[in-house]
């Protein structure tokens, strides 16, 4: 092995420095280098030494005493003082097996693995010849005992690399020759017979091959005979066609233009269309457009859809605009429109026979959909502006979407918000713009704004630069402010006592405006705008004998802007309603105390057991609350004295009721239906109790041989709760508050159970109402009754999960929803396939039950199930073989009978290629999709499908 290193002067392109490297250790050290051993028979030359005549001062220069050189001095001077080399920087090279210095030849040879580098040049090859005497670098294979080729020549040069079966490069012309050649070209490789190089870095190809598939042998290519590439840009062929297989297909075009862009260079270009036909709309051009990348930080995609329709009836049209918008350490977003024009009927019949209906009929003609998305970079002490916005029209997704988290969702929310923590201060402040609609209702909510200040919890000893001591080192206060105004196309029903009292003014039943330009004004008299003081007092936390002792104080403040005015009308026998502007302000307090604590129970084995002991914690906790009521004068109510109204249901006069003359008249609540809502009226004594139980045990840990870790602790219960109140309000009729039960478990960490249910203590009469009497005090005595109850199990067969040595570890999917640069795939099976795995089952039940009441069955009533909802959901996936799997997604309605939303998928993993399908046998989004295209989202439009949908069913 031979490494010699030579310094750089003088600056030289490419591979020139390598002819300046071997051409001076060719000439100055042919002693020092590995040349191959020869034998002569001719004896060493003994004769003395010519003596030199007249020969030079020491510090003269050298004279030429025969006169045989003549013109320029030597044209190496490497002594000091001499021309600088042309190297221009430190070149290394090796050779496995040795390094031939040919100096009559004028060449040098490396042999076996050659190896040089220079700057961001590195060439590989089994044999590197230099010859410098025609400027002429040549590196090529060799072959083995088989007669295959081994290392073969590999160039590389910054991100570029070539591999060829011989280079030869001319380092004067700076040109070079390259045979049987491979390069890749951003996510292309370029196989080519023959390729030269201009001294501007650009491939000329004859008998070339474009492909993405990384093997030698591609799967698939481009057949072009002739083709010129320019490296980090793009791929411009001649006439060419499409090779599958080895198979020459008719597929093709009198030339190419494939972009190659670098990895971190964004490029600009137009968005393929795919083209089919729908059964109802005629055919389409689909996704079609333009990506305009405007700089490094901000990406445009313009696409649209649009369809022919039948004779003078045009079928409609989509655009779809996204912008996508980063700053590295600082913010990212997403902002999408989308906007859709369709006829609300069939533009073509079918002659299709099929017992579920065969077309949608759209509700709107036109729908939109916006969508944005900011997230912000956290920084310390700075603002955080983020948003996340989601509006649509009703029927957009369910008209437009395959998708199907957007077919079946109904609600929609939108945030945009603004916080910041004050710096050395403990108050921190938000600004939040918020909507929430349902696509099913119509109904749509406003907060604009949403504004909350905070101020965290002050000591009082802090804040007066006091000690801490014991019974005053816990008080503690907290300030929390919020306002909001609150706009909604909802409009309530105004009703009081049921309806049972008629009134003036306001809408009998509940309706939904529309929203639209129109209706603005509407809208704005329908806010609600309010503001409240929340003041928490924590008094805090003390302990005596094993029992937690925490009392509390709070008080409330809310700040009305309107309120509603009650007049009793003796002409219409009428309650009227008024909503006047004015301020208003309400407060309510409330106190309380809390006493809670812990006590277990332990069952342990003596000796060595598999299971070693058994715990159960019991943790009771004991609540009392207070607040005062309200009186007559209390300004969330209105006294107003109805004479002469009587009770529809009884025919009785109000005046008789024992409410009405205690409080001399009713008091309506001037703040029904408002933000913050209002007091309540009655005085608040109430005591609540919980249980709550776990149990644990301890399993002796069989794979710990050190004892740092001798058990592992394993939950048998995680949870059995109870709780239930009681009132000390003379006037409530039902003190005694319903039993809530919880039971949760988990067995073998992959069977969840969780079973709840509500115990009821009153009696009900013949129409299922509840009467103030206990079950205990009837002839058959009871101690409580179930009302409602509800189950759930799920379950996991999954081999990804565990600790066993056949585990298989699962990596996180990536994400998968479409992002800008690629369009918007109308593809069921997006979502992530991991191969790894063998196979997957996810399971889950759920049922529920209500307790129907007495009421007997009758042929104009039929008496309902007890079981309102019984559903079983199942989704998984197999393995069939390396590159096949298959997967599925259903479940089923007991109740109704029925199947809902049934999937079945596969996919086949072809290497460079893959095939998807998905099938919905049923429901309003039946249809399938197969799919076989390239991998590369460079050739993402290099695919055939066929596909039917509610879409184009």
């Amino acid at each position: 092995m031979f490494h010699p290193v030579l310094r750089a002067f003088r600056p030289l392109r490419r591979l020139s420095g390598l002819l300046i490297l071997f051409l001076s250790l060719g000439q100055l050290m042919p002693a020092h280098a590995q040349q191959r051993p020869r034998t002569t028979n001719a004896p060493a030359d003994v004769r003395p030494a010519p003596k030199v005549l007249n020969p030079p001062a020491p510090v003269a220069p050298v004279r030429d005493t025969t006169g045989l050189v003549s013109g320029s001095p030597d044209s190496l001077r490497v002594a000091a003082g001499g021309r600088k080399g042309a190297v221009e920087t430190t070149v290394k090279y090796k050779a496995q097996d040795s390094i031939r210095f040919e100096v009559q030849n004028k060449r040098a040879i490396l042999y076996d693995k050659a190896d040089v580098e220079y700057g961001e040049m590195n060439l590989k090859a089994a044999l590197i010849t230099v010859d410098y005497s025609k400027n002429l670098v040549t590196a090529e294979g060799a072959a083995d005992s088989t007669g295959r080729m081994r290392d073969r020549p590999v160039f590389k040069q910054g991100a570029e690399n070539y591999q060829a079966g011989r280079i030869d490069y001319n380092l004067k012309s700076k040109r070079g020759r390259i045979t049987d050649v491979v390069t890749q070209q951003g996510e292309g490789y370029i196989h080519a017979e023959t390729i030269k190089k201009n001294s501007y870095n650009e491939l000329f190809g004859v008998h070339g091959r474009y492909t993405t598939c990384n093997l030698e042998h591609p799967h698939f290519f481009i057949n072009a005979s002739k083709m010129k590439v320019i490296p980090g840009q793009s791929v411009v062929t001649g006439p060419f066609n499409l090779v599958i297989g080895d198979i020459p297909t008719p597929l093709g075009f009198l030339f190419g233009y494939f972009p190659s862009p670098k990895s971190n260079k964004r490029a600009s270009g137009l968005i393929i269309p795919t083209f089919g036909q729908a059964a109802d709309r005629g055919f389409f051009l689909r996704n079609g457009g333009y990506y305009w990348a405007a700089n490094d930080h901000i990406g445009v995609r313009l696409t649209g859809d649009i369809y022919s329709g039948n004779a003078e009836d045009f079928g409609g049209w989509r655009g779809t605009a996204e912008m996508q918008y980063i700053t590295r350490y600082r913010y990212q977003g997403l902002f999408t429109f989308n906007y859709s024009s369709q006829p609300t009927e069939r533009l073509l019949g079918t002659t299709d026979a099929n017992t579920n209906p065969a077309f949608n009929i759209p509700r709107s003609s036109q729908t939109f959909a916006l969508m944005w998305t900011h997230t912000p970079v956290p920084r310390p002490n700075g603002g955080r502006f983020s948003a996340n916005v989601n509006v649509s029209s009703n029927n957009y997704f369910r008209q437009n979407s395959y998708n199907v988290r957007n077919y079946l969702t109904s609600a929609f929310q939108s945030n945009i918000s603004y916080s910041k923590q004050l710096r050395n201060a403990p108050i921190n402040y938000s600004v939040n713009l918020s909507q929430s609609q349902n696509t099913q209702t119509g109904t749509m909510d406003f907060t604009l704004p949403d504004v909350t200040a905070q101020l965290a919890r002050q000591y009082v000893y802090d804040i007066l630069g006091l000690q801490p001591r014991k019974f005053y080192e816990q008080l503690a206060f907290s300030y929390d402010l919020t306002f909001q105004n609150k706009l909604s196309n909802s409009i309530p029903a105004r009703q009081i006592n049921g309806g049972a009292i008629p009134l003036i003014g306001g809408a009998n039943t509940a309706f939904v405006m529309p929203v639209k330009l129109d209706n603005i004004d509407k809208l704005l008299r329908n806010s609600q705008t309010g503001m409240r003081h929340n003041f928490g007092i924590t008094l805090g936390s003390y302990n005596f004998a094993h029992i937690n002792i925490s009392p509390s104080v709070s008080y409330n403040e809310i700040w009305y802007f309107k309120r509603l005015d009650y007049t009793f009308s003796e002409t219409a026998k009428a309650v009227r309603v008024d909503t006047t502007a004015s301020f208003n302000r309400l407060y309510t307090v409330s106190g309380g105390v809390s006493l809670s604590t812990n006590f277990y129970g332990t069952i342990v084995r003596k000796g060595t057991h598999k299971i070693q002991a058994l715990r159960h914690k019991v943790t009771p906790n004991l609540n009392f609350n207070y607040a005062p009521g309200t009186s007559k004068n209390d300004p969330a109510f209105q006294l107003v004295k109805v004479a002469g109204l009587r009770d529809p249901t009884t025919g009785r006069l109000y005046e008789e009721g024992q409410t009405y003359r205690t409080n001399e008249g009713f008091l309506f609540p001037r703040y029904n239906g408002f933000l913050f809502g209002a007091p309540t009226t009655t005085e608040v004594r109430q005591l609540s109790f919980s249980l709550q139980n776990a149990v644990e045990m301890k399993v002796r840990n069989s794979n710990d041989t050190t004892g740092a870790t001798p058990f592992n602790k394993v939950s048998l219960i995680d949870g059995l709760d109870f709780s239930t109140g009681y009132s000390f309000e003379k006037n409530d009729s039902f003190r005694l508050a319903p039993l809530s039960a919880t039971f949760r478990t988990q067995v073998a960490r992959k069977l969840q159970i969780t079973i709840n249910g509500n115990f009821d203590f009153y009696q009900r009469d013949s129409t299922g109402l509840a009467i103030d009497r206990f079950l205990w005090q009837q002839d058959k005595i009871k101690l409580a009754r179930l009302s409602t109850a509800n189950a759930s199990l799920s379950y996991q067969f999954n081999p990804s999960q565990g600790q066993k040595k056949s585990t298989i570890r699962r990596d996180a999917a990536p994400v998968n929803d479409p992002q800008l640069g690629s369009p918007r795939q109308l593809n069921p099976y997006e979502d992530y396939v991991d191969f790894s795995i063998p196979w997957e089952l996810s399971t889950s039940f759920t049922a529920s039950y209500a307790n129907q009441g007495p009421l007997p069955e009758l042929p104009s009533r039929p008496r309902k199930s007890a079981y309102t909802a019984a559903t079983l959901n199942l989704n998984g996936s197999v393995k069939l073989t390396e590159t096949l799997r298959f997967g599925f997604s259903t479940n089923y309605d007991f109740i109704n009978k029925t199947p809902a939303f049934t999937t079945l998928d596969f996919t086949k993993d072809l290497h460079c290629w893959q095939i998807n399908g998905n099938w919905r046998p049923f429901g309003p989004t039946r249809g399938y999709f197969v799919t076989i295209a390239a991998k590369s989202a460079l050739l993402q439009d290099l695919k055939l499908s066929r596909n039917r949908t509610f879409l184009n069913y």
